[in-house]
């Protein structure tokens, strides 16, 4: 990846943060709910992963002792919204055994374990793979490493910063590490969006991605921290208004102005 890669991706976080400001992604109360909605959007939408959150909460389970005290087949039926329940529910009952055999249940000593290492750790877990260890590395622990997902690749291709896919299953040639670095390496230098009480939006956010302030949503990060938060978020709504899989909204999109076709 080149530095006009590089510089891009610089002009796409500035454009669409000034056209949207602040996300407020991941939307949760606690640290520990962050960590089971990455195991629960797995494989689907995030509208299901609330449903299941919402169970779990009116149940009192949503805590990890709640997690920890619940019979497996129960906690399958509180997350059932959220497809793959059992493999969930295993994977779940899996961190937590994890947490407490490894740092004693505390999540405030397992976060202050290098990112490096950490990160090593969580995706040795059966059933982590990297987006959701980087989810919980910067939602939940405040690690400055970036999420990358199907919309980050999807808009870097139609972007031509990546190779697309030659097919509908195959894969473009940028590998999940070599995109994560890319933007980690963009982004390093740029300044913080400013307090949501400071920015003042072009337009509107975009459905699916800015949530109301949560507790943690809302809580201070590092500068270099905020910046992939609010990169990740921005890149969601783009995904999920805009950069559709079928029938992309380009014309409407405020990144229209960077398709190769445009310039």
């Amino acid at each position: 990846m080149n530095e006009a890669s590089q510089e891009a991706i610089r002009a796409y976080y500035h454009t669409l943060f000034s056209a949207w400001g602040r996300q407020h992604w991941w939307p949760a109360q606690s640290r520990f709910e962050v960590i089971v909605g990455a195991y629960l959007t797995q494989n689907t939408a995030w509208t299901n992963v609330e449903k299941a959150l919402v169970k779990l909460r009116k149940a009192r389970r949503l805590t990890l002792s709640g997690i920890r005290r619940t019979p497996q087949s129960e906690l399958e039926q509180l997350i059932r919204s959220a497809g793959y329940f059992r493999q969930k529910a295993q994977r779940l009952k899996t961190f937590v055994r994890y947490l407490d055999e490894r740092y004693g249940g505390s999540l405030a000593r397992m976060f202050a374990r290098p990112t490096a290492e950490l990160r090593d750790e969580l995706l040795a877990l059966h059933g982590v793979g990297p987006e959701t260890a980087d989810s919980i590395l910067l939602y939940a622990g405040n690690h400055p490493v970036f999420v990358v997902d199907a919309y980050t690749r999807r808009i870097l291709e139609r972007h031509q910063i990546i190779d697309s896919a030659a097919g509908s299953s195959a894969k473009s040639s940028a590998s999940y590490e070599q995109i994560r670095q890319l933007f980690e390496s963009a982004l390093s230098g740029t300044l913080p969006p400013k307090r949501s009480s400071d920015a003042t939006p072009s337009r509107k956010g975009p459905p699916g991605s800015c949530h109301r302030p949560s507790r943690v949503s809302a809580s201070p990060r590092a500068p270099l921290v905020q910046i992939f938060n609010e990169m990740h978020g921005l890149i969601v709504g783009l995904g999920k208004t805009y950069c559709l899989k079928s029938q992309p909204q380009c014309e409407l999109c405020p990144l229209q102005k960077f398709l190769p076709e445009s310039k």
